[in-house]
């Protein structure tokens, strides 16, 4: 049988809470006084679905919630709402946010620095720190105190549908230099770190959120790339670590060799949390699971036993609910039970306590500071915040591939530009196309957009019913290659599809009719053509034919004004690509 006690419990005075005197007595003193009721609410990590009073007395009073996080709203709503909570709380709340990209991860008005990919591409540490400056400042305005952030993900696989961006790349050693320059600047704003997604995600090419993906690397690989990780970002400090719904089967049956060849995700493995997190890490902080209403988690087993099994095997909180009412009820059957025993409630009270306690959440409480006043909004989006974000589009933004020398442009050379945005958004008139378009005429070029509207009638134009739309479209699919070369010096692709939870796959999804080529670069060996992605970096698998390709990696103003510079030649391309761009095949390089 394999031992799973820990080497040893909670210790409070060592890294990551490091608690003085007083600051241990809180903990424990505030533990002795719990009930099983209080401790078992300590245990959820709810989501911020609400800011009526009422509701939100009733998850501090009622439910007794240990924590909150909050999609990004407005800033008075937000910080309102997180005073509220606090106000109405007998025990302060950690209150979490998403700031992985800048303080747009909680206020609508915050900085849109920058994608994590798009500041590894920079190579500037400094730009590390900046992320998590921002992020964090911003996040404190309205009394976040925790950031789901960062992530530590190595994107091994191109194909991943949910690592890409979020990442700082594919090499261990950049994601621990960026990862230590963002845990710098969230201590100096008092904001603890969850470290994240353990074991590791990156390496699947499927998405944890639609089913339980799996991290297929050796013990021996695991070690050297996703270990290492965590293991230096554990011994600096992290505070709090999130466990994804991700298997590792590899380390999983190494610890346990009785183990069958079902992927179990980490969120519900003693082996992973606290064979591995807990024992040979030494991970000594809190563990959350990652969101539980995910598919990776919910079809694991049975939820009335997944919900307090997560905690048994090591996870100290609980990530959002299915259904609240239900969970916690589940919560409390599992501990009446005998699945959660009173030892390991104790110990994963005592760890969210000794965060709270690390953070001083308890001493603000008393001075009324645990969310900051109205007036400390005025550091979103300020001067610092928007030069960083400039300095950081300048440095990241990626020249990949330049076939032909054809950026920069040279000025006269290409006039009549045939532009084609490939957005969600197929309006004509959307702000990206309208952007884009107008910074390009604005430097002088006479610009055609095409129109991806392909809502056409194909039988009723056979049938001779001929509306407009289609009949330009059957024009456009039949125009002489000659027609179209007399039009247009140069063809610009700019594409903007990001990675996100629910999405098999990202990529691009042309516009054609019956295989006909209108929508795709059919043109490349009659004219110059130039393709622009601001999100997903390996669009090149899908376009090799193009003569230049740019990453830019973030849709946001810094980094479009930046690119038109760089386009036009008054600034030099600075990044270099934090993954490989060229997706391991040769024909996309030529």
């Amino acid at each position: 049988m394999v031992n799973f006690k820990e080497k040893s419990l909670v210790n409070l005075r060592a890294n990551p809470f490091n608690l003085d005197v007083n600051s241990i007595d809180w903990v424990e003193n505030t533990l002795k006084r719990m009930t099983v009721k209080e401790k078992i609410g300590q245990l959820f990590c709810l989501p911020g679905f609400s800011t009526d009073k009422n509701v939100l007395q009733m998850l501090t009073q009622s439910v007794g919630i240990g924590g909150i996080m909050y999609r990004p709203s407005d800033g008075k709503t937000v910080q309102e709402a997180h005073r509220t909570l606090q106000n109405s709380s007998k025990i302060p709340l950690l209150v979490a946010a998403n700031l992985e990209a800048g303080g747009t991860g909680i206020v609508l008005e915050g900085t849109n620095f920058a994608k994590p990919l798009q500041v590894a591409a920079t190579d500037d540490v400094e730009l590390g720190y900046a992320l998590g400056k921002i992020s964090c400042s911003e996040g404190a305005a309205v009394g976040c105190n925790w950031s789901f952030a960062p992530v530590v993900d190595i994107d091994m696989n191109f194909r991943n549908p949910i690592t890409n961006l979020r990442t700082f790349g594919d090499s261990p050693e950049r994601v621990i230099k960026m990862a230590k320059g963002y845990m710098d600047a969230a201590k100096e704003e008092g904001i603890a770190v969850s470290i994240k997604h353990f074991p590791g995600d990156g390496v699947d090419e499927r998405d944890q959120h639609l089913l339980t993906s799996v991290n297929t690397l050796s013990v021996e690989e695991w070690d050297n790339t996703f270990g290492q990780v965590y293991q230096e970002l554990i011994d600096y400090g992290a505070q709090t670590v999130m466990v994804g719904h991700i298997a590792l089967p590899a380390y999983a049956k190494k610890i346990n060799p009785e183990l069958n060849d079902k992927p179990i995700p980490a969120t519900l493995s003693k082996e992973l949390v606290t064979g591995l997190l807990r024992n040979k890490l030494g991970f000594n902080g809190l563990v959350i699971t990652d969101a539980t209403q995910m598919l990776g988690y919910t079809t694991g087993m049975k939820r009335e036993e997944a919900v307090p099994t997560s905690i048994a095997i090591g996870c100290d909180m609980f990530l959002f609910t299915k259904n609240m009412e239900e969970d916690i009820e589940f919560m409390f059957k599992g501990y009446h039970k005998g699945i959660i025993t009173d030892e390991r409630l104790d110990e994963a009270v005592t760890r969210i306590l000794a965060t709270k306690a690390a953070l001083k959440l308890h001493e603000k409480q008393v001075l009324n500071t645990l969310v900051p006043a109205e007036e400390a909004l005025s550091i979103l989006k300020n001067e610092r915040h928007v030069e960083w974000a400039k300095e950081c589009a300048d440095k990241g933004i990626t020249l990949v591939k330049n076939n032909n020398i054809i950026l920069p442009f040279i000025k006269n050379k290409y006039k009549k530009v045939y532009l084609n945005v490939l957005d969600a958004n197929d309006d004509l008139n959307s702000p990206l196309r309208t952007k884009f378009k107008s910074m390009l005429e604005e430097e002088g070029f006479d610009v055609h957009l095409r129109n991806r509207d392909f809502n056409i009638d194909a039988e009723a134009f056979m049938a001779g019913k001929r509306d407009l739309r289609t009949l330009e479209v059957m024009q456009e699919i039949g125009a002489r290659v000659s027609d179209f070369t007399s039009k247009y010096d140069l063809a610009i692709y700019v594409a903007n599809f990001e990675t996100s939870s629910n999405n098999t796959v990202i990529r691009i999804n042309w516009k054609g009719l019956a295989g006909m080529g209108d929508d795709t670069p059919w043109f490349t060996s009659e004219i110059p053509t130039v393709f622009i992605s601001l999100a997903n970096p390996y669009h090149l698998l899908d376009v090799p034919m193009v003569q230049a390709y740019v990453n830019g990696y973030t849709n946001n103003e810094f980094v479009l004004e930046s690119l038109i510079d760089k386009l036009m030649g008054r600034s030099d391309f600075k990044g270099v690509s934090p993954v490989d761009a060229f997706c391991g095949r040769e024909d996309t390089k030529y």
